[in-house]
């Protein structure tokens, strides 16, 4: 199993929101570099990088960020926040990105995101960012009156290959995945998922561990690794064992 620090990137620097609101915001760095390189030294196979006033504006925001980090280090990376257009995406690829994240846009233009996915297969993927069982866009700021599972099956019909599924509740909360809701999607479709909100501990990693063989390809941690209640090197022990 893949674990994922995130980076979190708003105004240029390294923060994390409680529950995605903009209003609560923790600043960690000033440098996205400096902690995309720290989490590399650690032992971090892929990274996690939002901008996430890109996924408020509607448009790409901290590109200098984004290019930063990735010519600091030497593990693949994934992006989103933000992300609308054809051009959005070749200029991430071209700068190196190894997999671009779309939001809003899969809901808003489904059409849109399968000539991507013909165009870039695996290296497209979606999040789906889920408040009470419904689906968000707009940088988690609108709710739809779609249903998270239902969306996953959409997105697997599409032809996406990977998702990643957010619980908006629990993100930024240290406690803990929801795993009910995680459990849903993984049985809901055959693709590869990716966690990410909730987690508080290492027990948690264990117990994400053992839903691999249902499709869980990693997880992605963000608060419980910049405020110390995970340790990334027992972490990717525990995911990898």
């Amino acid at each position: 199993m893949i674990i994922f620090p995130a980076i979190d990137i708003q105004g240029g620097k390294v923060v994390r929101l409680m529950q995605g609101k903009f209003d609560q915001v923790t600043e960690y760095a000033q440098d996205p570099a400096s902690v995309a390189l720290q989490w590399e030294a650690q032992g971090a196979q892929w990274l996690h990088v939002v901008d996430l006033d890109g996924a408020r504006k509607g448009q790409v925001t901290n590109w200098d960020a984004i290019q930063a980090i990735r010519e600091t280090v030497s593990i693949p990376i994934q992006v989103g926040g933000g992300i609308r257009t054809e051009l959005d995406v070749e200029r991430l690829m071209m700068a190196g990105v190894q997999r671009v994240i779309l939001g809003t846009q899969a809901i808003n233009n489904p059409e849109l995101l399968q000539h991507m996915i013909r165009q870039w297969s695996e290296a497209v993927t979606v999040s789906v960012d889920a408040s009470n069982g419904l689906v968000t866009k707009l940088g988690w700021t609108e709710e739809t009156d779609i249903k998270a599972v239902d969306f996953a099956r959409k997105l697997q019909d599409l032809g996406v290959k990977c998702l990643i599924f957010t619980d908006i509740a629990r993100d930024g909360m240290l406690t803990g995945p929801n795993f009910g809701s995680l459990t849903e999607i993984l049985d809901a479709v055959k693709i590869h998922v990716i966690a990410s909100g909730g987690i508080s501990h290492c027990d948690d990693i264990a117990r994400l561990a053992q839903l691999k063989p249902k499709g869980l390809l990693g997880a992605i941690i963000g608060k419980a690794l910049y405020e110390g209640a995970v340790d990334l090197k027992e972490a990717l022990k525990i995911a990898n064992g």
